[in-house]
């Protein structure tokens, strides 16, 4: 397995655009996306536990029951949520994808993104039909900057890998920088594959790895009324098609894997205002769900966040979140240590702080990549969650993210 270039685009049979309609005020900033199957795929998805939740996700849920889809239409500047006709202008929106590509209605997932409770016009999105369907192409990086709200840098990745011989390709895009903290899956996130790979085992592959992938990110503790994460898979790599557990689908998960990993990182790294990558690695724990409790609450802690962003190695909030976490540790046995491309610095064990370096933690703590290490010495179980730190920045963005 290797990572490629070209994104959503890099599967067979793929391609993607992204144009400016006009939903966004910024005429040089894309705010609609289309990924289209020359032919129709498999597909499954999973959204966000919110009880709000936009219409767009309701109309794409009912568009994706019999497990097939061949287009994805996404505007971004506006979420589509909370609104009266919503449901209406989602499946507005789906059929002028179908009417456009000259594909059935229901084989389109719809999705938007951008702020709540505002009307959104279908006319933009009406009348750039004909701009999107032109602008489709080897564009991931275009259709990726269309999806984007407050994000900073575009999110992309593809990677090649064989299934019985014969190459297959997966790639993805996401969007999200704020109002994470997934229950499900996190933000919008839309992956490609040309794997043969049946709708059933291609739901049970997503389901499987959100749990230790896009479940495990966190920015700030908000759960999105959008969150969706969808894959499409063509077959048209020629496989023979994966339709129950064993080796190939084993490689199928291994390269998926490989896929939600990335964005994850470029997700939590690209948090409103960040400056710094967060990953807190938890070993030794009693049991999975002991260690998934653990990190996740040592990255959701704003404490700790502020902290990291100061590059003070204040480990008793790394403590601190353990305590509160829930789970059942023993903390007169948790180490803690920070790690960074400067090096390693152990600062606390048995519960306990330990002599150490102010200069040198602070040196290591300067670096954009920061791993927080935390070794519970009870058992044999891990896991790893992603943030950010917290800074003034993202007060300042979300003080005024509606006007």
């Amino acid at each position: 397995m290797k990572i490629i270039d070209g994104g959503i685009c890099a599967a067979k049979g793929f391609t993607a655009g992204g144009v400016h309609c006009g939903i966004r005020k910024n005429k040089s900033k894309r705010d609609l996306s289309l990924i289209f199957s020359e032919v129709k795929a498999n597909a499954a998805a999973v959204y966000t536990t919110n009880l709000v939740k936009g219409a767009p996700l309701v109309v794409t849920k009912m568009n994706l029951a019999d497990g097939k889809a061949q287009a994805v239409i996404c505007n971004s500047g506006n979420a589509n949520t909370c609104n009266a006709d919503g449901i209406e202008i989602a499946q507005k929106m789906a059929q002028l994808t179908a009417d456009t590509m000259n594909i059935s209605a229901e084989d389109v997932v719809v999705a938007s993104t951008g702020v709540i409770g505002q009307p959104l016009s279908i006319e933009p999105i009406a009348n750039a039909m004909e701009s999107i369907k032109a602008a489709l192409g080897n564009n991931s990086a275009e259709a990726a900057e269309g999806i984007m709200t407050t994000d900073t840098v575009k999110k992309e990745i593809a990677v090649s890998f064989e299934i019985g011989g014969v190459e297959c390709r997966i790639g993805g895009i996401a969007k999200g920088s704020g109002m994470i903290h997934p229950n499900m899956a996190t933000m919008l996130v839309f992956i490609t594959t040309d794997c043969a790979i049946s709708s059933e085992m291609l739901q049970k592959a997503l389901s499987s790895d959100i749990k230790n992938t896009f479940n495990m990110v966190s920015v700030d503790g908000d759960t999105s009324t959008n969150d969706m994460v969808t894959v499409l898979a063509n077959g048209m790599a020629g496989n023979k098609e994966i339709t129950m557990e064993g080796e190939d689908f084993n490689s199928f998960m291994k390269a998926l894997n490989t896929v939600t990993v990335h964005l994850c990182r470029m997700i939590a790294g690209d948090g409103e205002g960040a400056t710094k990558l967060l990953e807190c690695r938890v070993t030794g724990a009693a049991d999975e769900i002991t260690a998934k409790t653990v990190a996740k609450s040592v990255i959701c802690s704003s404490l700790t966040k502020a902290a990291m962003f100061g590059a003070d190695a204040n480990w008793g909030r790394v403590l601190c979140a353990i305590g509160y976490s829930g789970a059942c540790v023993n903390v007169d046995k948790v180490d803690v240590s920070f790690t960074s491309c400067k090096g390693t610095i152990s600062v606390c064990v048995n519960g306990a702080g330990i002599d150490f370096s102010e200069e040198i933690a602070k040196e290591i703590l300067l670096e954009k990549e920061i791993t927080i290490n935390v070794e519970l010495n009870s058992g044999g179980a891990d896991a790893t969650a992603w943030g950010c730190d917290l800074t003034y920045e993202y007060v300042r963005i979300n003080g005024d993210y509606r006007t």
